[in-house]
């Protein structure tokens, strides 16, 4: 069964598209073998369509539904003017109750990739809480962390795969807004249960955390 939020719109944002890299995910091995070992879960990812992503849950008998919060978070339309001289904010209530609105749906799995390290930092708490309200008591998340931040950082819309492998493809030109150190990680998930780090050679560090 496909279940999706939004459209399924796998359309090239400006600044996307391009040939898939492939990278060693430590991360997305354990959740494999979650998902290769249960049935019938709801799986949230959060990331750029990906009919890949779409195609592969659902023929291990899942359902998937989908949130593309960076690329909605960029959207004009969640910027409030300020008011005598102060500085606009960010319309949050209203993002996560457009965005993050599950009609009372709970998640076994959330696929977070790098989503947060994208998003305006008064989304951050936010968003976490969100999450964290929608997914399974024991339910696991995926999560993506830069540890630097230099030119050659993309926003990507991450493949996945039958093995321990996802494959990276540009999906637009937003700029990274956040780099974390693993406590200010640690602190953004003190509503969770557990959390595990592993470590990559790339700039990239990976979390599965236990709701």
């Amino acid at each position: 069964m496909r279940n999706l939020f939004g459209s399924d719109n796998t359309g090239n944002p400006k600044g996307s598209g391009g040939d898939r890299t492939p990278r060693h995910s430590s991360g997305w091995k354990e959740l494999l073998k979650h998902l290769s070992t249960q049935e019938s879960l709801r799986v949230l990812d959060i990331g750029p369509t990906s009919s890949t992503n779409i195609n592969y849950i659902t023929s291990l008998g899942h359902s998937i539904y989908m949130a593309n919060l960076v690329e909605e978070a960029a959207k004009p339309e969640w910027t409030i003017p300020g008011k005598d001289g102060a500085p606009p904010t960010f319309d949050v209530d209203g993002f996560l109750a457009v965005n993050l609105n599950f009609s009372g749906r709970i998640f076994d799995v959330v696929i977070l990739w790098d989503t947060v390290d994208y998003l305006p930092e008064s989304l951050l708490a936010p968003v976490f809480s969100r999450i964290h309200q929608v997914l399974q008591p024991g339910g696991l998340m995926l999560a993506f962390f830069h540890a630097t931040a230099d030119r050659e950082t993309s926003f990507n819309r991450y493949h996945l795969t039958d093995t321990d492998v996802i494959e990276m493809q540009r999906a637009g030109s937003y700029p990274l807004l956040n780099v974390f150190s693993n406590r200010k990680i640690e602190n953004m998930l003190t509503e969770f249960s557990n959390y595990r780090f592993f470590l990559a050679k790339d700039s990239l560090r990976e979390v599965i955390i236990t709701r």
